[in-house]
């Protein structure tokens, strides 16, 4: 069975990195999703049953999750739900797996900044500098091209703060 799902939960162990022989990331984790439900009796919430599920990420996703995500903090996934059955000598039982497409943190318990990985070394993206080719005007290399970005921004570079390039009208706002 494979369907996509939607996750919150709380990152129940250290995420396990590693890198196979043919050079695949592969990060994974357990993640605890605890559901609540309303007592009317009691006129409050209370703790029901929480599931559990392995979340496993690869190639880029596997290094962001690996350098982001910690154990005991509250996240989101989305992924494709693997359901499997599994027996061994002494005992079975069912194991929920979900590869995930994405994972990112709850911002409901906090705030985090994004940090833009870099590109693979050998990927061509379109809209990339040339060597040779002229860079358009404008104070910064490349603030008039759009480079496929539907609002038109230009990005900042690998290992810059997504928020801190290009400034916006909101980080100039009181607090």
């Amino acid at each position: 069975m494979t369907d996509t799902i939607a996750l919150t939960g709380i990152v129940a162990t250290t995420p396990r990195h590693l890198v196979t022989s043919s050079g695949l990331a592969i990060t994974s984790f357990r993640l605890a999703c605890r559901q609540r439900r309303f007592d009317r009796s009691k006129n409050s919430w209370v703790d029901a049953d929480t599931n559990w599920y392995t979340v496993s990420s690869f190639r880029q996703l596997a290094q962001n999750v690996e350098q982001s995500v910690r154990k005991g903090e509250h996240v989101l996934v989305t992924g494709r739900l693997r359901i499997r059955d599994w027996e061994n000598q002494d005992r079975s039982g069912t194991s929920v797996e979900v590869e995930a497409d994405a994972v990112g943190h709850n911002l409901s318990w906090g705030t985090t900044s994004l940090v833009r990985s870099a590109p693979p070394a050998s990927a061509e993206q379109p809209g990339a500098e040339q060597p040779g080719a002229e860079q358009p005007s404008g104070d910064q290399p490349g603030a008039d091209r759009h480079d496929g970005d539907p609002y038109g921004a230009a990005q900042p570079s690998a290992g810059q703060p997504a928020a801190a390039w290009p400034s916006t009208d909101m980080e100039t706002r009181p607090a």
